[in-house]
């Protein structure tokens, strides 16, 4: 349609979103880390507040660049070790209301209208907190950011995925925590931290749970470990989404002549239509990918996989959901088009109910788009 629109203006080639224009485009988020995506100056002031001295700098600027550049390693293991200091400051129910609020409002003002945003609440326990009360307030403070973005002219709704960490042993009982509040923000359950050496299966009592349930659940897989990950999360666990699944590519062989053919797990997913949550620029931190342009998005969209796009971590990263959909932009040309097929599939593939999933792309995301594609019938002429 795009093309069709552009040899009417006069030119072939499809219009590129401007900058702008992306950032006014309705988004939806589903892999978002609530303690990787603080601001610097609110990190600064909660360690002012806790007492805390393991910040490498108090200023700021030199903090988020600090952040960047020690995610930047190439090291999935590595990358992780940032979040000693995001968490030493998310200990008590204030701080997590104000950094839940702070990323609520920094996700709106960025056109992000749906967010799936997960932690895990055993790593806020230290300052006497418990599970429940962790979970509450992390939830007030989704609320008074949505309300306060709200103020500002900006819609967004934020549900909670709730993290077990897959190197300890909490996982059933933050499956039970996830599925106790349910009903109260918390829309379902994750498992995050090193691939290697803690395969899914480790926790498997609490995936059969949520099953048993009929509650939702992701699982990071085939990150920085390759396809046995991705097949243990689907076939064994039974994930309905995988966290990052950047290496399914692995099972994808593409001929001198480009020619390509899947492998039976490869197929698998695409026929099931298994959402991709894929994170390039964290992607290209932790050494999953080598750049944006060389990122297997690009062949996973071209095969029609069901992929979305995310941020993953927004401070270590230093990204947001448009400087993630402008980089996808410059490296494979992307339209207004393809962005709004990124977010109806993110939409599609959200822990929501399908008749409010449905309203979010018609009323919501589809008007959006629609209305930034008409914008070149009123701009100069001439």
């Amino acid at each position: 349609m795009e093309k069709q629109i552009s040899a009417i203006a006069g030119t072939t080639a499809p219009r590129v979103p401007t900058p702008e224009q992306i950032v006014r485009a309705p988004k939806v988020l589903l892999h978002d880390h609530l303690d990787g995506g603080l601001r610097p100056e609110t990190i600064v002031e909660l360690a002012a507040d806790c007492g805390y001295r393991g910040l490498p700098t108090t200023d700021p600027k030199e903090l988020g660049e600090w952040f960047r550049e020690a995610a930047d390693s190439g090291s999935l293991e590595r990358y992780l070790e940032t979040f000693a200091h995001t968490c030493a400051v998310m200990q008590t129910r204030a701080a997590l209301v104000r950094v839940a609020a702070d990323c609520a409002e920094d996700l709106a003002a960025d056109g992000v209208v749906y967010a799936e945003v997960r932690y895990a609440p055993e790593q806020h326990l230290e300052s006497g907190l418990s599970l429940d009360e962790v979970v509450e307030a992390v939830n007030e403070g989704f609320r008074l950011g949505e309300a306060n973005a709200r103020a500002r002219g900006h819609r967004i709704r934020v549900g909670t995925l709730l993290t077990a960490m897959r190197h300890a042993a909490r996982s059933q009982e933050i499956a039970e925590l996830a599925n106790r509040h349910r009903d109260r923000g918390v829309v379902g359950f994750d498992i995050a931290g090193a691939e290697a050496g803690h395969p899914p299966t480790r926790h498997q009592a609490a995936f059969d749970y949520l099953k048993g349930e009929n509650n939702h659940f992701t699982i990071h897989a085939g990150e920085a470990f390759g396809l046995p990950s991705i097949w243990e999360a689907l076939q064994c666990c039974g994930a309905d989404r995988l966290g990052h699944g950047v290496r399914i590519v692995d099972d994808i062989t593409v001929g001198a002549d480009g020619r390509v053919e899947l492998g039976r797990l490869a197929a698998y997913v695409r026929d099931k239509r298994i959402p991709l949550e894929m994170c390039p620029t964290s992607n290209l931190q932790t050494g999953a990918a080598s750049s944006y342009a060389e990122h297997p998005l690009g062949l996973l969209t071209r095969l029609k996989f069901r992929v979305t796009v995310n941020t993953d971590n927004r401070l270590m990263s230093g990204t947001s959901m448009s400087r993630e959909f402008a980089h996808l932009v410059e490296a494979f040309g992307y339209t207004l088009a393809d962005l709004e097929w990124f977010t109806v599939n993110a939409m599609k593939s959200a822990f929501l109910p399908f008749d409010e999933r449905l309203a979010m792309i018609s009323d919501v995301i589809k008007p959006g788009y629609a209305e930034l594609k008409a914008e070149w019938l009123f701009g100069p002429r001439g």
